[in-house]
């Protein structure tokens, strides 16, 4: 277990290596690795334990009765997920996470992490606070999300989700964390559509792009 990494990520923050491996045992911490496309946790389920990715990446799917599915968020090296539903005993989950790469997780017994422990660790104060920054911060993703895809242009979409990504990056010139399926899933949207799209924007000047890479250009 890398414990260096570790004390780097948001959850960790402030946190000594020497800290964090008397707390890794109180939070039953346990490690896993995953293959492309492995199911890390299935919606249905109940969970109690958070997940923090610590190589690859894995992807939220929300999976639809008819057999489509949406990816509704993309969770990177040093990030956590599932901490909302282990946050409430017997919470079902509503969707799947999936390993989008070749993945290791680390997960923390939630209950645990939000109970001071019988041996008093100070630490434990400050994780709380890390977790309730962490969710901050995704609600403010889910609200970015709802932005991108709250217009019916498919062109308007596009700009509004390139837009936040140059500022996030700060710069014109940016890669994004999605492949092309993943995006159209990401902003609800038809892969073919979202391609034609695409090449018409490079076409009247808007952007450059190759696969993944981006960069914007100034309107005329």
């Amino acid at each position: 277990m890398d414990t260096s990494f570790l004390t780097n990520t948001p959850l960790f923050l402030g946190i000594s290596e020497s800290e964090l491996s008397a707390l890794l045992p109180c939070l039953n911490a346990r490690e896993r690795k995953y293959k492309k496309d492995e199911t890390v946790f299935r919606a249905g389920s109940a969970v109690s334990e958070i997940g923090i990715v610590e190589s690859g990446s894995v992807n939220i799917v929300v999976n639809f009765y008819w057999g489509n599915s949406h990816i509704f968020g993309h969770i990177e090296k040093g990030q956590v997920f599932a901490e909302n539903y282990a946050a409430i005993p017997g919470r079902e989950l509503l969707c799947d996470v999936v390993a989008c790469e070749k993945a290791e997780v680390l997960f923390l017994n939630m209950q645990n992490m939000l109970t001071t422990c019988k041996k008093g660790c100070a630490f434990h104060t400050r994780i709380i606070q890390n977790m309730l920054q962490i969710s901050a911060q995704k609600n403010l993703n889910l609200s970015s999300r709802m932005m991108h895809t709250a217009s019916r242009s498919l062109r308007e979409r596009l700009l509004s989700y390139l837009s936040e990504q140059a500022l996030e990056h700060g710069s014109e010139h940016f890669t994004i964390p999605f492949d092309r399926q993943q995006l159209a899933d990401y902003l609800a949207v038809d892969r073919s559509a979202m391609s034609n799209e695409l090449s018409k924007m490079q076409k009247d000047g808007l952007i450059t792009y190759h696969k993944n890479e981006f960069i914007l250009h100034d309107a005329v």
